[in-house]
């Protein structure tokens, strides 16, 4: 397995490290349900040095980005960053990812697991005068996720977060080393996310933790970052979407900007948009007794299969179990009541609308 620079740091708080993407990576510290609600109530460092990250630069960048995603780059101005995806001719999802608009090009952070496999496309689809670094191996990445998030980020970088909005970047420094600072995230909270160069890693970890003891920070792997991103219906790839997946059914059709021109999977996802999606994914409750998990048949109330569950947990925040899965069209309107085929036992389940948490 590949280690991250913070690995060491993991294993000497005792961390159960299991492997993730290739990496040995931290599961769990203190427990899932404790993590979690630290996040939720302070603030939380997250270790995401797996992440892969790309740099596009040249005449063709733009260009190239506007090619392979779905989202329009061009609306970007440096500082400023939008989630999009990457999609086969087929409009399947090869990898959902953020893109951010740099001084020099764009950067674009992929998830772990599809760092080959992102990259391998990118460079296949590459347009004159563009040049593809994966600058992955080089870069750390933490991030700082709660409500205590932005004082504990403001005191350990000297810096006012004040006029730092969602979904922008700023690059301050750090002892003297030039580092990408964004209010991004994968929690629902406010929060941030620091790239850096892995030399800095085990300095910047101590002092976020040193600093932020009195904000109540603490170590989260990624067990209680999966139930965080879940309670704000965030999609996990490999779970909730994937290349059988398009944006149109995984609720993502408002980052597919059609008018913008050209795109690897534009006219398959005209064609579906015109013809209409026949199943979409939906958020639901457990009405019954039962956690729903990822492949568990989803059953109307006559006992006839509807779709699947794509992701499933007990809710920390809730105190009940929740889920996301793909249903038939026709049976996705919020307030349906489906069956979660638990084992062999259907239980009863609710279709809501937004977030699980307001």
């Amino acid at each position: 397995m590949k280690q991250t620079p913070l690995t060491a740091k993991h294993r000497a708080v005792g961390a159960k490290m299991v492997d993730y993407a290739g990496f040995e990576m931290p599961v769990q510290y203190a427990g899932v349900l404790e993590e979690h609600l630290t996040v939720r109530s302070k603030v939380g460092l997250f270790d995401l040095s797996h992440m892969g990250e790309f740099e596009l630069t040249g005449a063709g960048a733009l260009a190239t980005v506007n090619l392979v995603t779905t989202n329009d780059a061009s609306q970007l101005q440096v500082g400023e960053i939008q989630y999009t995806c990457l999609t086969t001719e087929q409009g399947g999802i090869i990898d959902d990812i953020l893109v951010y608009r740099t001084d020099s090009g764009f950067l674009l952070v992929v998830n772990a697991a599809n760092t080959a496999k992102d990259y391998a496309w990118i460079e296949q689809n590459l347009l004159p005068d563009t040049k593809l670094t994966d600058r992955s191996p080089e870069l750390a990445l933490i991030a700082v996720q709660g409500p205590k998030s932005a004082p504990l980020v403001e005191e350990v970088l000297d810096i006012s977060l004040d006029d730092l909005r969602n979904y922008t970047f700023i690059e301050p420094t750090f002892h003297g080393t030039k580092i990408l600072l964004s209010r991004t995230g994968y929690t629902g909270e406010d929060g941030f996310e620091l790239y850096f160069p892995n030399s800095l890693a085990e300095q910047l970890w101590d002092e976020l933790m040193s600093t932020g003891e009195k904000y109540g920070v603490a170590p989260i792997g990624l067990g209680a970052r999966d139930t965080l991103r879940l309670e704000m219906r965030m999609p996990l790839y490999g779970n909730d979407v994937s290349e059988e997946i398009t944006p149109l059914e995984a609720g993502l059709g408002r980052f597919v900007k059609f008018d913008k021109g050209g795109f690897i999977g534009r006219e398959a996802l005209l064609k579906l948009q015109e013809h209409g999606i026949t199943r979409r994914l939906v958020a639901f409750t457990m009405l019954d007794k039962g956690i729903p998990r990822q492949g568990y048949p989803l059953l109307d109330l006559e006992g006839r299969e509807i779709g699947v569950v794509t992701s499933g947990t007990h809710s920390p925040s809730l105190n009940k179990p929740i889920g996301m899965g793909y249903v038939e069209i026709e049976n996705s309107k919020p307030g349906t009541i489906m069956q979660v085929q638990i084992r062999k036992k259907p239980a009863q389940a609710h279709i809501i609308k937004g977030r699980f948490l307001s």
